[in-house]
């Protein structure tokens, strides 16, 4: 059993190599402009901060760790579409010819969703999230938010909301494969429901409109994949199977 294993362990290893070896070499890249990086990202509370307020760091430390992190999270944008061709690669021995060939969508609507779903995230629940969460006490307190809790939040809810966006990809590829109908996303439907508000509680400001905000975009992208699991694998009744074999067999 363990010998059979040997082989996906090895072109595992080797392709998670590879990816690690372009997150690092994009990391160092994205380092070197990692200010105008960390402008670009910190635009959206900057323009809900009221003018006596700015972003602060509370040690010398917290400076350098948050340039740490802001170049991970770019590096990670810029190796994605790598990332994915390494996963692919992976996975396509267990595939079908005619399956190989979807390499190249694959890379491009998974890379293209994860980044859309990014940009919902910057344009418009980042900026409204935070103007609820500044204007909430701003006759009370002067709000200094630090800038290392501001790039972890930011980047947990661009990285959400691009995970979060990658629903239909997924489904296209399940369905193409078999694993899931357009019956059985119907009949998971209202657990969706459930698991999608759920994560939009996780992943946003704790205020109503942040929350629908994300749990909108995400049902109707589970609506957009039934639809897609229907055009590829359409739920077939069992007795249709019967009768369609019965004539076959009476031809």
């Amino acid at each position: 059993m363990f010998d059979e294993l040997k082989p996906h362990i090895a072109e595992l290893r080797k392709r998670l190599a590879y990816s690690l070896a372009a997150l690092v070499v994009c990391f160092f890249v994205a380092f070197y402009f990692y200010e105008p990086i960390l402008e670009w990202m910190t635009e959206p509370l900057k323009t809900v901060l009221p003018e006596s307020s700015y972003m602060i760091a509370t040690g010398v430390p917290e400076v350098f760790f948050t340039a740490v992190k802001v170049s991970l999270f770019a590096g990670f944008l810029m190796a994605l579409p790598f990332i994915l061709y390494q996963f692919w690669l992976f996975v396509a021995p267990g595939l079908y010819e005619h399956e190989k060939r979807y390499i190249w969508p694959f890379v491009f609507f998974a890379s293209g969703m994860f980044f859309l779903g990014a940009l919902f995230a910057y344009y418009i629940v980042v900026p409204y999230g935070f103007a609820f969460l500044v204007n909430f006490a701003e006759q009370v307190v002067t709000v200094a938010p630090k800038i290392n809790e501001y790039v972890s939040f930011f980047t947990k809810i661009m990285i959400g909301f691009g995970i979060a966006f990658e629903l239909p990809v997924l489904t296209f590829f399940l369905a193409l494969l078999g694993l899931v109908d357009d019956n059985t996303l119907k009949s998971f439907f209202k657990y969706a429901i459930i698991l999608i508000f759920v994560l939009a509680a996780l992943l946003t400001p704790p205020d109503v409109v942040t929350q629908l905000l994300m749990a909108i975009p995400l049902i109707v992208l589970y609506g957009v994949s039934i639809i897609i699991a229907k055009l590829v694998n359409p739920y077939r009744p069992p007795d249709d199977d019967e009768d369609g074999s019965g004539e076959n067999g009476a031809e």
